[in-house]
């Protein structure tokens, strides 16, 4: 047993809880005690570490094309990783201001929607997985 909470008598319907030491598993088993009112329900469950792979390699051949007409929207391409579960994109108004970003699954492309007509874009793509993130590109202008 990794917790014990059958003793509880708190509503924490937002129970955060931190293991002392990492562990190793492949099954978490959840187990209802009793539920004072109301049937037993579980939103939200997660459990955050790392598996025991590589994370992918950098993701290589980002380009992002703005075009005139419209230039409050880009599309950014780049090589499909075939390691990588996902991309995280990154962009903002300065190399060092990338405060934006968003998630990619199941795609090496993503026709952004988001930007200012009149203002140059910084962007950087990176890769995970389960077992981790790989190094960011480079930081490139996109006009």
């Amino acid at each position: 047993m990794l917790i014990d909470k059958s003793n509880n008598t708190r509503d924490v319907p937002h129970d955060y809880v931190e293991l002392t030491k990492p562990i190793q598993a492949r099954y978490i088993k959840i187990e209802n005690i009793h539920v004072p009112t109301g049937t037993f329900a579980l939103s939200g469950f997660r459990i955050f570490g790392k598996g025991n792979g590589f994370a992918p390699d950098s993701v290589q051949g980002l380009v992002v094309l703005r075009g005139e007409s419209e230039r409050r929207n880009a599309w950014l391409k780049w090589k499909q990783s075939d390691d990588a579960d996902g991309y995280v994109i990154y962009w903002g108004v300065a190399p060092d201001k990338l405060y934006n970003s968003v998630m990619v699954y199941g795609s090496n492309e993503y026709y952004m929607k988001a930007l200012d007509k009149d203002r140059a874009y910084y962007f950087r793509i990176e890769a995970f997985n389960r077992n981790g993130i790989s190094p960011g590109t480079a930081t490139i202008h996109g006009d």
